[in-house]
């Protein structure tokens, strides 16, 4: 059988097609299970019945089911999903006061190794398949639908929500960040079929406004990414070649005047910038000077740029710095007009904040090895 959520539109008419049936049919499941979502083939009224026996047949709609659910204090839900072969990734609904955005996977583990990062310790499993990537969006849409929704559970959040909320508030995903376990830019075709089908009128119908595609800055992916996919986010991390290098081995081969001179190129509409994530490390990259390097490497250059205080790992040697010396380097570049922001952590209790995805694995690792060991 073959995977429906692995297919676009386009590859699905072509389906359709081969075996002589209207291609036009392709649209109407489409529009059935992304905008309808409705995945039972005998609800589907305006198909003839002949036609949805043939299409139970020929389709296989199992979505990811969750192995463990978690649920963060702040309010967020970290799934870990299992694959056919056996591997977990996980995927992260973050709900907000207007948007519910959802961290997906696009690797098990990775290659590029950041010193910070959880996943990259795992090192690289796998490429998802397209149908792995739409099925973390189903399944936590599903999830969604389950729950009716589900409430903010931070008491410091309850009290500065308003009195009366948008009924919706938390019944629909409404942004996708790839930011999860792995590099987009690494498994690209995957991803770029992926995002067909998350922005096909017919299908799952986001805005490339609210999706966002999150890279260490490989440049052989980004340089093939047509202009106005989706947002972009570049894991900068440093202020220098030197000190990025340290924490993330990809600067060897990209530096950092050519991931600049890439964003200074690429095309982007007059409202959008490209942002740069700077995950802040205690002692190594979030002193003053750090922050009057940050500016001098990006004063001229049309960008966003978020702060991550480190989420702490008893897998990384790094440490989270002090709100103070945030303040101070966010101060420092509010001062001189840069558009910046702190990004606040969310389902770090959980182990699902930025750089912590993989965790769990890690620590599986290791209780096997002991376990081995004991025998």
């Amino acid at each position: 059988m073959i995977n429906f959520f692995g297919l676009t539109l386009k590859e699905l008419e072509d389906t359709i097609g081969g075996i002589g049936k209207e291609r036009f049919r392709a649209r109407q499941l489409f529009r059935w299970i992304y905008k309808k979502d409705i995945c039972d083939f005998s609800k589907m009224e305006d198909i003839p019945k002949s036609l949805r026996t043939l299409f139970k047949d020929m389709f296989n709609m199992q979505p990811l089911i969750p192995k463990e659910v978690f649920y963060s204090k702040d309010g967020s839900v970290k799934f870990s999903f299992e694959t056919r072969d056996k591997h977990i990734i996980e995927s992260v609904l973050i709900p907000e006061k207007n948007r519910m955005t959802l961290c997906v996977s696009s690797q098990i583990g990775c290659r590029m190794a950041c010193a910070f990062c959880m996943t990259g310790k795992m090192g690289f499993i796998r490429n998802l398949g397209t149908d792995e990537i739409i099925g973390q969006v189903m399944a936590s849409r599903e999830f969604l639908k389950k729950h009716d929704g589900f409430l903010i559970t931070d008491d410091k959040r309850k009290r500065d929500a308003p009195e009366k909320e948008d009924e919706n508030q938390h019944k629909k995903i409404t942004n996708i960040v790839f930011m999860g376990m792995g590099e987009p830019m690494d498994n690209f075709e995957n991803v770029i079929r992926a995002l067909d089908i998350l922005k096909d009128q017919h299908g799952l119908d986001f805005s490339k406004r609210r999706i966002t595609i999150s890279s260490v800055g490989l440049l052989a992916g980004l340089n093939l990414l047509k202009p106005n996919t989706a947002g972009i986010a570049i894991s900068l991390n440093a202020p220098d070649d030197k000190k990025r290098t340290k924490i993330m081995p990809i600067n060897r081969l990209y530096s950092i005047k050519d991931i600049i001179e890439f964003v200074k190129q690429y095309k982007v509409s007059p409202r959008e910038r490209i942002t740069f994530e700077y995950v802040m490390l205690k002692d190594f990259n979030d002193s003053l000077d750090d922050a009057r390097a940050l500016y001098e490497l990006l004063k001229g250059v049309k960008c966003k740029i978020n702060l991550i205080p480190f989420n702490e790992s008893p897998f990384s040697e790094f440490k989270t710095p002090d709100k103070k010396t945030v303040d101070e380097f966010h101060r420092y570049l509010i001062n001189r007009y840069m558009t910046v922001i702190v990004r606040e952590s969310r389902g770090s209790d959980i182990h699902g904040a930025c750089g912590q995805l993989g965790m769990s694995y890690l620590k599986n690792c290791i209780e096997k090895s002991h376990r081995e060991g004991i025998k």
